[in-house]
């Protein structure tokens, strides 16, 4: 199976221009069976319903994670998936004084196993992310899940920071890519970490010419093996 990340920055390029239709093209160069998004702004019901389009370009279904909801759009994290859903949860990480946050907490079907891919951005601040982070680890369902996945933009600048060692109890040995800025990539802001550790094969950052200049943020790829 092969999963992926990425913040997608509203559309919007490092040339400051919003193109949905640039954004879906890396997609379709990724080709991935999940794809994780951040940012994503959307508005359901109206022409420019770009969460519906990335799904019709990819062939994949839509799961909205939407953090902030107004007349106008809505914005957040979402999931696209070719695997056929058993179920969907969404959990509130928000902090108080500080922007809405939220993980989208997906249970998947792979070849008779079970996956629980959990998709989330989280804050800037440490202390945001501490908090959120401890939220997070009352999901993670390993004894009943064949894998589980956490992925997203988990804004942790540092490798070693608490919120990523508070991770490594149920994700250890996680590998990390750099991905941000898209166009001299230093820091490892989007993740994907799998429970058991073996069933992740390959991790790369994708650096395509497109996907250099489509977002301020690389997407990651996962390839997942069953165990």
């Amino acid at each position: 199976m092969k999963l992926a990340t990425w913040n997608v920055h509203r559309c919007i390029g490092r040339d400051g221009e919003k193109s949905p239709e640039r954004c879906a093209a890396v997609l379709q160069e990724i080709d991935a069976d999940v794809i994780a998004l951040q940012e994503l702004e959307s508005r359901p019901g109206h022409e420019l319903d770009v969460l519906a389009y990335l799904a019709r370009e990819t062939g994949a279904r839509a799961i909205a994670g939407s953090t902030i909801i107004e007349k106008d759009g809505h914005y957040g994290n979402a999931l696209l998936t070719r695997l056929p859903v058993r179920a969907v949860r969404r959990h509130d990480l928000s902090v108080s004084r500080r922007e809405p946050r939220g993980a989208l907490d997906v249970d998947l079907d792979l070849d008779r196993s079970r996956l629980q891919v959990i998709a989330t951005h989280l804050g800037l601040r440490p202390a945001e992310r501490r908090q959120q982070v401890q939220r997070l680890l009352h999901l993670f369902d390993t004894r009943n899940q064949d894998l589980v996945v956490l992925t997203g933009d988990l804004n942790e600048w540092f490798l070693w920071g608490r919120p990523l060692r508070m991770l490594h109890g149920v994700f250890p040995h996680a590998p990390h890519r750099r991905t941000w800025p898209a166009h001299a990539p230093l820091f490892a802001l989007d993740r994907i970490w799998v429970h058991p550790h073996p069933a992740l094969r390959t991790l790369a950052a994708h650096r395509s010419r497109l996907a250099r200049v489509a977002s301020d943020h690389l997407p990651v790829i996962a390839e997942i093996d069953l165990l």
